[in-house]
């Protein structure tokens, strides 16, 4: 839309459409947290097969972001996202209902998989919705419903698991998608504007097949790779992940020889600045999935705390992000590489707090001195991400914006799958020594704070961003339109 379009009547009612779609994921996200416990227990499960559950959501949301974004540039986005909701909303529907462990872990893979198809259509139709004019005020509502995701999750499914409702015990966490899902497509159907895509676009999937298996090498050796004994195969399955990788770029420089679709551009992966901040991206959030999952364990099975007193302990971790988060959107563009530096020591300095509260082995928990460590944490976290995402982004040429930030997205998305395979490892071959928690949970806490470290050093690394003008949510250096995510 133009400043001289009349306004859509119902934008707004479509931009509640679109919130609630983007806060139902954001919050299942956080929400499966306080459920591992449960989860185990209800299913008899492995420690690898728990990991799975968190482990198998961020993987399939990573490895199909990019080509879900490109299939809304098909198929038109209002449609992309009505059949990504519902894909959600069913495979919600299967994760209540399901049976066992692992018919849970293939509904979370279809749960990622909706997750990644809905997600970039959201941003992207904000300016078939809005009018230049409204629609700084529609994206500061993205952040604000991302920021009370992040705080009401732990709590909202600590509280639903506590409930017991109709004696279901963990299953509404994830039941309770299915009305909010229903009502989301129902106010798309009928408030946002039908778009047409454009047929002619291909995807590239031989890409994606690379990817994945790339990933898939790498993660499954390390996720269960304990629980099998460590056999010969599981080292030749991580050394195999490299020629893959290699494979994987080699193909997307063919493409781009050829002129044809690449999930990566070419012009990305030989842009050593946008790859280095890459890494970092992917280190910084190696270090927060993982986590949230070995301190849940840590918290209801190692002390007996309920889910919901789980949920609340957490809490402070996320209101730090969200205040941080309002302070660095402030900041602008200014100071970025201090700031991530800032936020990363932050981060170090909140994990080691944290070693240093936890009680001695058969000594009591006190929830109160969790509270300055997490907070502290959170605050280096909010520090963080925003400059992080600028700094990385405003090397990389106008032409591969979009690209570079979706992109930039995945890569966040499959450190977190790497630090809950890594910190779980950690955690629980501490564990199988007996049942020292806090030992347990220090060993996975160095892990974190080591990639932290690592983040504060390497940032430097990074050349100092290319002097732009500040940009309105929605747009890309410059002030120009941010393309949509290309492949």
């Amino acid at each position: 839309m133009t400043e001289d379009d009349t306004p859509l009547r119902g934008r707004w009612i479509a931009m509640a459409a679109l919130l609630v779609a983007g806060f139902m994921n954001l919050i299942d996200v956080t929400i499966v947290n306080v459920a591992i416990p449960s989860l185990q227990d209800a299913f008899d499960a492995t420690d690898s097969q728990i990991e799975w559950v968190v482990a198998a959501y961020i993987l399939s949301f990573a490895l199909f972001l990019l080509p879900a974004g490109r299939l809304g540039d098909v198929v038109g986005r209002r449609r992309m996202f009505v059949i990504g909701v519902t894909v959600f909303t069913i495979a919600s529907a299967l994760c209540g209902l399901a049976p066992g462990i692992g018919s849970l872990v293939a509904a979370r893979v279809l749960q990622g998989i909706g997750g990644a198809m809905m997600t970039p259509q959201t941003l992207a139709l904000v300016p078939a919705l809005f009018p230049p004019r409204e629609r700084g005020a529609a994206f500061a509502l993205f952040g604000l419903s991302a920021g009370l995701a992040s705080v009401t999750g732990p709590v909202l499914g600590g509280f639903l698991i506590g409930a017991d409702i109709m004696g279901l015990d963990w299953r509404p966490i994830f039941l309770v998608n299915i009305p909010v899902g229903v009502i989301a497509v129902l106010a798309a159907m009928r408030f946002v504007p039908k778009i047409p895509g454009d047929a002619a676009l291909r995807l590239d999937l031989v890409g994606m097949a690379l990817a994945g298996t790339g990933l898939m090498l790498l993660l499954f050796p390390l996720i269960e790779g304990r629980q099998l004994g460590w056999p010969a195969w599981v080292f030749v399955m991580m050394a195999a992940a490299l020629p893959v990788g290699i494979a994987f770029v080699a193909w997307q420089r063919r493409q781009a020889r050829k002129g044809a679709p690449q999930l990566i551009p070419a012009s990305l992966l030989a842009n050593a600045d946008y790859v280095t901040g890459s890494a970092l991206a992917t280190l910084l959030f190696a270090g927060i999935p993982g986590f949230f999952l070995v301190f849940a364990i840590f918290l209801q099975v190692g002390f007996g705390l309920t889910p919901l007193e789980s949920g609340i302990t957490t809490m402070p971790f996320s209101l730090g992000v969200l205040g941080a988060s309002v302070l660095s959107g402030r900041l602008g563009t200014r100071w970025p590489r201090q700031r991530i530096t800032a936020g990363a020591v932050l981060l170090v300095i909140g994990m080691t707090a944290l070693r240093l509260v936890l009680p001695e082995e058969g000594g009591a928990l006190s929830r109160s001195a969790f509270i300055i460590p997490l907070g502290i944490a959170g605050l280096g976290l909010g520090t963080a991400v925003s400059p992080l995402f600028q700094t990385v982004l405003a090397n990389v040429a106008d032409r591969d914006t979009g690209a570079g930030s979706g992109a930039l997205q995945s890569f966040q998305q499959v450190g977190g799958a790497l630090g809950v395979a890594v910190m779980g490892q950690l955690f629980f071959g501490m564990l199988r020594g007996g049942g020292d928690y806090p030992g347990a949970m220090t060993a996975a806490l160095w892990f974190n704070a080591a990639a932290f470290v690592a983040v504060a050093l390497l940032v430097w690394r990074l050349p100092e961003p290319r002097l732009v003008p500040q940009s309105r949510p929605g747009q890309g250096p410059g002030g120009k339109p941010d393309p949509t995510p290309a492949e």
